[in-house]
């Protein structure tokens, strides 16, 4: 695998558009279409992320030649009963994409609370195997865990190709997700990133005023998302920036960031570190919304739109347009009071988010 000088855009299958209650395949292949004449070829899906593996078939294997494209999945020990079932999941996405193989295979979200179970059940040794089959070409994993953990797990599988990490400008100091140090442990090990939540589950996107006045001052009409997305592309090698895009408006106001990729300079890096202090005073849950919380909740409590409700009122201060946002998340679903403390969410949350406590503060702001 080769680093070019300037990373290029990967296509996040997590967030894809959505049509009725499942994905919307046509204006995804627009989507693909898109991202592939304009000459990126990463894309990214999961065996977790749901319907997003059949959508790729639909969307981009079927439609595409298979060497036009690179193709990254992931298997996830939290939703297995055991090393059979875990190794299943394979077979199960090399069906559902009907890609023949994968470019990238990914050992999924690994952290301190869940990383026993991928070596417990032998699964470094799976992937390595599945390599030397052909059935990928290279073997990484995704990482929302602490600097020592990342720095032990790369000395006991030096053969590893890539990481892929949550890298944001918000998140680059924050001690719970330790965006900078996970960064700097996979370089000195010499490996390759693939940088996730870039836009940071899409809140960059559309950060408080403080900051959008920041950006708008050093550059009049760049989109808020181009920040963040030139912010994590102007890092030394970086494989790809993954951008989980939900509609063609995203996907071309992305590709005209990397078309012409310009790299950060000083005066931008001034501004971000400005933004920086923003966001740290900032009193916004800081969820991406990635929903690996929400399958196991006994209460069936939609915590990441409770969560997003909460924040119109938290960071934007519009209690009026946090309670009708708060009405939809909890539409036929549990509301923030119906919690009742199991702790399965904060145990699956890869940001480490002290849910319990958070959903108890939105009761008391929206109910």
């Amino acid at each position: 695998m080769s680093t070019s000088k300037h990373a290029p855009l990967g296509f996040g299958l997590m967030r894809l558009p959505q049509a009725g209650e499942g994905i919307d395949v046509e204006q995804t292949a627009r989507m693909v279409d898109a991202f592939l004449a304009a000459g990126f070829t990463y894309f990214d899906t999961a065996y977790v992320y749901n319907g997003s593996e059949e959508a790729a078939r639909k969307a981009l294997v079927e439609r595409h030649p298979r060497e036009s494209y690179t193709l990254a999945t992931k298997l996830n020990a939290r939703v297995a009963k055991d090393a059979a079932d875990a190794r299943s999941q394979l077979d199960q996405s090399l069906a559902r994409t009907g890609a023949g193989y994968f470019d990238y295979y990914l050992l999924h979200a690994l952290q301190d609370s869940n990383v026993r179970s991928y070596d417990a059940w032998g699964l470094w040794d799976f992937v390595k195997e599945q390599k030397a089959a052909g059935r990928i070409r290279h073997y990484g994993f995704s990482f929302h865990g602490t600097p020592a953990l990342l720095d032990r797990l790369l000395t006991e599988h030096p053969d590893v190709d890539f990481v892929q990490l949550q890298i944001n400008y918000a998140d680059w100091e924050n001690p719970e997700v330790t965006s900078g140090e996970n960064y700097a442990v996979a370089r000195r090990h010499g490996k390759q990133v693939v940088i996730m939540e870039p836009v940071k589950g899409g809140s960059l996107a559309d950060p408080p005023q403080a900051v959008k006045e920041l950006f708008d001052a050093a550059r009049p009409g760049a989109s808020y998302a181009s920040w963040a997305l030139r912010f994590a592309a102007s890092l030394d090698g970086v494989l790809a920036v993954l951008s989980g895009m939900s509609n063609t408006a995203q996907m071309e106001d992305n590709l005209a960031t990397f078309t012409g990729f310009a790299p950060m300079d000083e005066a931008d890096r001034a501004v971000i570190a400005r933004a920086q202090q923003v966001l740290a005073r900032s009193a916004a849950i800081p969820c991406t919304g990635c929903g690996y919380c929400v399958e196991g909740c006994p209460q069936q409590i939609f915590i990441p739109k409770v969560f997003a409700a909460a924040n119109r009122q938290l960071a934007q201060n519009d209690p009026e347009k946090a309670k009708k946002a708060y009405a939809e998340a909890t539409d036929g679903r549990g509301r923030a009071s119906d919690c009742i403390g199991c702790g399965q969410c904060e145990g699956a949350c890869p940001q480490h988010l002290p849910v319990i406590e958070w959903l108890r503060k939105c009761a008391e702001i929206l109910e």
